[in-house]
């Protein structure tokens, strides 16, 4: 993967595609393979015309590693966000975010709105608000000595996907500590873009669908009959509603 340095940090990323740009951000604990390509994510958005640019976050991926969960701010990482449009000459693009990807798309309309043209918020709806508890206990389990060591259910399987994706487990600790950041009503009700807000149907670390529409003016929300927060991120219905949204004038 290219990489380049924003505020000190290697950041990987990968392009791909031609057309309008969509920058794709990635969830806790994955990657940007994982989440955009192995999903079919990257191939469903190059054969409808769109270029993806698809980063690792810090922490993550190929991406610098850290420990200190001070470098894990949602604004440190929506910096990366911009500084890699700046670093490839995009001056504004639709933005889709996954999970915490989806808290950093959130703060990218809010805070860089000049940036963002639509942004789609996915695995996190109404919790983006009220909040996702369960973060230190994550962070322990992913600094236990084992998966072996972790039994409690929701943290074992945070566990067990880091493992899966080849993770710094101690960079993920960090992460986990400092980047469940709640999001006013009244940020929420600044955003300007058209926005899509897509979670399952079973997904408990998103939330309820209605607090969120209620704050962003205009919102659009899709909820996925039976999908929970795992196997929402390759359905064939979200990626329909996706290109339906991205083609709206």
């Amino acid at each position: 993967m290219p990489s380049f340095e924003s505020d000190g940090v290697t950041i990987a990323y990968e392009t791909s595609g031609d057309g309008p740009p969509v920058l794709l951000v990635h969830g806790f604990a994955s990657n940007a393979a994982v989440n955009w390509m192995f999903t079919r994510w990257v191939e469903t958005l190059n054969s409808a015309g769109f270029r993806t640019i698809a980063l690792d976050n810090r922490g993550h991926g190929s991406s610098g590693k850290l420990y200190d969960p001070a470098a894990y701010t949602i604004p440190a990482m929506a910096g990366d966000a911009v500084n890699l449009l700046d670093h490839l000459a995009i001056p504004r693009c639709a933005v889709m975010g996954y999970s915490m990807g989806a808290r950093i798309t959130a703060w990218l309309a809010i805070h860089h709105p000049e940036r963002v043209s639509k942004a789609i918020m996915a695995g996190l709806a109404g919790n983006l608000i009220n909040g996702v508890g369960g973060g230190d206990a994550i962070a322990d389990a992913l600094e236990a000595p084992s998966l072996a060591d972790v039994t409690a259910p929701a943290p074992r399987g945070f566990r067990a996907f880091a493992e899966q994706t080849h993770s710094d487990l101690r960079a993920l600790a960090a992460c986990m500590r400092s980047s469940r950041r709640k999001i006013s009503v009244e940020d929420f009700g600044r955003i300007t873009c058209p926005v899509l807000i897509v979670a399952g149907e079973k997904d408990d670390i998103a939330g309820p669908m209605e607090p969120i529409l209620a704050a962003i003016p205009g919102a659009k929300g899709v909820m996925l009959p039976g999908r929970n927060h795992m196997n929402a991120v390759g359905d064939k219905t979200y990626k329909a509603e996706v290109l339906a949204f991205l083609g709206e004038r």
